[in-house]
């Protein structure tokens, strides 16, 4: 997030759009309830009727796939009315003049064509979000799970610039993180074309720093994203995997061939809490310490970095994922605390048994700290109470609550032309429905952990699709009959749930469960750029279950 969660509550705008807040993320959707309260309006762009509807001024319900050609004739509009903020684009941005002709055939009444929303909702939409002097955007994975979900971003980010919302308080472009830890993984280097801190594998510079510290040659390619390794296992490419508390199995599209590619690898460790789908199929399984059972930092969505204190005892073997790797290094002939270091200014022990030497978190992030200076003022001392969020590159430093303020580290920040590019699925005669995934609010992901709650298993025990009243009237479904649902990739039994939830043509099955996996249906098309499947459009037909 470009800003904080304190500050929602005081935004006067804000743009909620493919996130369904109140049950992904129920104390960010506390703040913005609170926002409402306080008399903001909230404008919820979503396919689905989600809870913080009720709670909003205005539901713009897009059919899903089209959410860059809706943002598009949002900022059409502003243009239109001269309602954009002219400061802030003369002194920090560049490429307006070619911006705006580039939105010139996005008009409201193609808008409403395209992606289903009244033109008339499109306007007010418009005026809203320009018109407040704090407008905040707020999204997760329904704005970055498709093939096009980098320009969905980058359609954000121009509405952000085009209304002056970068840089100052309760506004900004605010992607809500999936899951507790995913900002502080990505900060530590966990993607494909990175070092710790976001600093290019491709930057000879930044890579000869890495390499003095760690005291190894480092590859100078990026590697593979994860959506693009199925393949590469399918082809003999990748030989084998070392999964760390994921359940891919279950969670990535196309699960037949995700199924296909675990099955072609020589070799595959898993280290994980529980004996999950992905769990069964390794050679090696490594138990794994849930959080309650280390010691560490979390990093959460809006960059506050936060100590985490062992609270009970590892059960069995089980052992904390720092002290597992170290495990590993060390036996591989590579000790991670390294003399070496002590020129950067790290404390190294006088002598180290390479047997017995491990790592401790507090020094592993201190290591981190030494080579990505954006962290480099933090220490477990200073984050004991509350954490602190980065930037904060001195002992001094208070940390950074919202970002940009005076300036983009790229200068002035460039307007990107963005095309309305369909999803690489779309309905016909023989898979006339949309189907869309996510989240429920009482289970959580591939159900890992949550599926093992009596109590939640109470309350959501099962999978269900959510299919609008009319299309049920014509197609004779009835409350909670058993439907089959087929896509060109697999198909799954599972109840209906007749409503108004989803717009005709449309239909939503949550992806947590394993006995009517969605995964097995869904798409796993590519965003070019990224890499993201298109996990939330695909093609389905729906009948009766035999």
């Amino acid at each position: 997030m470009t800003n904080s969660v304190e500050e929602i509550a005081d935004t006067d705008a804000l743009f909620v759009i493919g996130s369904n807040t109140t049950e992904n993320h129920p104390i960010i959707g506390l703040r913005m309830k609170e926002a409402v309260r306080n008399g903001a309006k909230l404008i919820i762009a979503d396919p689905r009727k989600i809870p913080l509807v009720k709670f909003a001024h205005l539901w713009l319900q897009q059919k899903p796939g089209t959410d860059a050609t809706l943002i598009n004739c949002i900022m059409h509009v502003i243009l239109k009315e001269g309602l954009e903020d002219t400061k802030f684009i003369k002194e920090r941005t560049e490429g307006i003049t070619a911006f705006r002709k580039s939105l010139k055939s996005f008009t409201p009444a193609h808008g409403e064509k395209v992606t289903g929303v009244p033109k008339k909702d499109i306007i007010e939409a418009a005026r809203i979000f320009a018109s407040a002097d704090k407008a905040g955007i707020y999204y997760t994975m329904g704005i970055t799970q498709h093939s096009m979900g980098t320009n969905n971003v980058l359609a954000l980010a121009d509405l952000a610039m085009l209304t002056g919302n970068v840089g100052k308080e309760s506004s900004g472009v605010n992607p809500l993180r999936g899951q507790n830890n995913v900002q502080g993984c990505c900060d530590m280097g966990c993607s494909p074309n990175v070092f710790p801190g976001y600093q290019k594998v491709t930057d000879e510079k930044v890579r000869s720093k890495f390499e003095e510290a760690w005291g190894r040659e480092l590859p100078t390619e990026i590697g593979l994203a994860a959506t693009e390794m199925t393949d590469a296992m399918i082809d003999g490419k990748l030989k084998g995997l070392y999964v760390m508390g994921e359940n891919p199995i279950l969670s990535e599209p196309n699960m037949n061939h995700a199924l296909k590619a675990f099955k072609s690898l020589d070799f595959l460790i898993v280290q994980d809490l529980f004996l999950t789908e992905t769990a069964e199929l390794a050679d090696v399984v490594l138990p794994a310490a849930s959080f309650a059972e280390k010691e560490g930092t979390f990093t959460n969505t809006e960059r506050r970095v936060q100590r985490v204190r062992k609270a009970i005892k590892s059960p069995g073997e089980a052992m904390d994922d720092l002290s597992i790797i170290s495990h590993i290094t060390l036996r591989m002939g590579y000790n991670p605390v390294l003399e070496n270091l002590s020129a950067l200014g790290y404390l190294v022990p006088d002598k180290m048994e390479a047997d017995k030497y491990i790592t401790t978190p507090e020094q592993a992030f201190l290591e981190a700290g030494l080579l990505w200076p954006e962290i480099r003022g933090m220490t477990y001392q200073r984050l004991r109470n509350g954490g602190l969020q980065w930037p904060c590159p001195s002992h001094s430093h208070s940390g950074t609550r919202f970002l940009f303020q005076d300036s983009f580290p790229v200068g002035k920040a460039k307007f990107v032309a963005i095309p309305g590019l369909p999803s690489k699925e779309v309905p016909d005669d023989d898979y006339p429905f949309i189907l869309t995934t996510g989240r429920i609010l009482f289970q959580y992901h591939t159900g890992t952990m949550t599926r093992r709650s009596k109590a939640l298993e109470a309350v959501a025990p099962e999978p269900f699709i959510e299919i609008n009243k009319s299309d049920a009237e014509k197609l004779g479904i009835v409350e909670s009959a058993l439907l089959t649902v087929t896509s060109r990739r697999g198909q799954i039994d599972v109840k209906a749930k007749i409503g108004d939830r989803v717009g005709p043509g449309v239909v939503f099955i949550p992806f947590h469960y394993k006995e009517a996996a969605a995964n097995l249906l869904t798409n796993d098309a590519l965003d070019p750029v990224c890499k993201i499947a298109e996990a939330k459009v695909c093609a389905v037909k729906i009948e009766k279950a035999a």
